[in-house]
């Protein structure tokens, strides 16, 4: 074989699992990853934290989450924009990601400037430019990595993106909370927001990726995306798509929504709870998302849908388990004694189960958080398959909101259905509303259809 035809064999040859996974595609989805949960995680731990450290009343505290949280869901309204403008002349999506990470920088290191008590107000103003520049460079990072992943990667890529924004978490959500039982928050704030800095040199390194079209006004850019896809998918099938999005998680959200409620319940302490999420949930969740990602490489996306959506039910159950025992205290002991044959002895006589039990909650917790990255992780792969490249920031962006409603509307009737049903129907009740998003599967992604 020439050295002609032996190239141009490794040309075509597609890349290793291993090759794939330490690409510097996927070192750019895991830097952008985590500039994207840093300021999130900052919303939902580290200011709820600083504002009840300084007195400030759990109503306010409750505005500013709702606050806060309304540029997540509506960032959709502004997503055109970063379709149409480039700002700063460096490409669309690096233009967006560079300012908005700049402007963050800007505003997490002010906060610790204010009084959150005397300057609630302004307080709240800065947190909810921080909310809207967050969501703002959600929109153009969304789109950056759909335009850079290849549809074989996107399982992948998204679940590095996914998982480095898990682990973004843990700054100011743990080590800015420890620096500030030793610093004043005027030093803890600005520290923290240096870790935006990783994120602003990729944007000032990274190439902006080709595209084939560029809406020519920002009429285009509003009407385009949806005439597209509406023309792409056709009424019926765009609507399905829509529904498909709102259902596949609707059931493992509105049971975790009310979670720590439901420990709290069961007896579990706020220590117990928090280790265990901390340890157990967080890695159980990151674990999922790359062994989901590498299996997608693998199956497809279509079939993941498939088998990572029935893990992600069948997890649920676990709530389920814990409120039987709660409610039935001898159910664990008598399963023992019924399984004992499996061993050839009766365990149960020198077990003593005592509830509420650690052991049982790691399970549960890193079950269910094993089945959402997992499910998280090719459904996000799923919502970058169904978008247009020329239109992949308004697209992604409804569809994303999409996906939000579900988390939103739970917080507001799981309370009311709980006090109706109880704490193990309800859980049975979130089961049975995880079943619709996988019978649409049929229609939305079959199992052998992927191509």
């Amino acid at each position: 074989m020439s050295d002609k035809s032996r190239a141009d064999k490794l040309s075509n040859e597609e890349p290793s699992v291993i090759g794939r996974i330490f690409s510097r595609r996927m070192l750019i989805c895991v830097v952008l990853g985590f500039s994207s949960g840093l300021p999130l995680y900052l919303l939902i731990n580290l200011i709820a934290a600083w504002l009840r450290s300084s007195a400030v009343d759990l109503e306010d505290i409750g505005i500013f989450s709702a606050v806060a949280g309304g540029p997540y869901v509506w960032k959709f309204l502004w997503a055109p924009l970063l379709d149409r403008y480039d700002l700063l002349k460096r490409g669309r999506r690096r233009s967006w990601m560079l300012l908005t990470q700049t402007v963050l920088l800007i505003l997490i290191s002010l906060l610790g400037f204010f009084d959150p008590v005397k300057s609630y107000t302004t307080v709240l103003a800065i947190s909810f430019l921080i909310a809207v520049a967050s969501a703002t460079q959600d929109v153009a990072l969304d789109a950056y990595r759909r335009e850079i992943l290849p549809d074989k990667e996107l399982g992948l890529g998204n679940s590095m993106f996914i998982n480095a924004y898990r682990i973004a978490g843990m700054i100011p959500g743990g080590l800015s909370l420890i620096l500030s039982d030793s610093l004043p928050w005027v030093l803890v704030f600005p520290l923290t927001a240096l870790f935006m800095l990783p994120g602003i040199i990729a944007s000032l390194t990274i190439r902006e990726p080709r595209t084939e079209h560029l809406p020519r006004t920002l009429r285009e850019s509003v009407v385009q995306p949806f005439a597209e896809f509406v023309g792409r998918k056709g009424w019926l099938g765009a609507l399905g798509v829509i529904a498909f999005i709102f259902l596949y998680k609707f059931g493992d959200s509105m049971a975790t929504a009310q979670a720590t409620p439901f420990y709290i319940d069961m007896g579990y302490t706020k220590t117990q709870i928090g280790m265990v999420n901390k340890v157990v949930g967080l890695w159980s969740m990151v674990l999922g998302g790359i062994v989901g990602g590498i299996l997608m490489l693998k199956i497809g996306i279509n079939k993941a849908l498939w088998l990572f959506g029935v893990g992600q039910i069948v997890t649920i159950l676990g709530y389920v388990l814990i409120a039987h025992v709660w409610l039935h205290p001898d159910f664990v002991p008598d399963l023992m004694n019924r399984c004992g044959w499996l061993w050839g002895a009766n365990p149960a006589e020198n077990f003593e189960f005592v509830f509420p039990s650690v052991p049982l909650l790691s399970l549960v917790v890193g079950a269910e958080a094993l089945g959402a990255g997992l499910g998280t992780a090719c459904f996000v792969a799923y919502m970058c398959r169904e978008t247009n490249r020329s239109y992949v920031a308004t697209q992604l962006a409804l569809f994303t909101a999409l996906s939000a409603i579900p988390r939103t509307v739970c917080v507001a009737v799981t309370g009311y259905i709980i006090n109706w049903a109880g704490w193990e129907n309800f859980f049975i009740i979130c089961f049975a509303l995880a079943i619709p998003g996988m019978v649409m599967l049929i229609r939305i992604a079959p199992y052998n259809g992927e191509k």
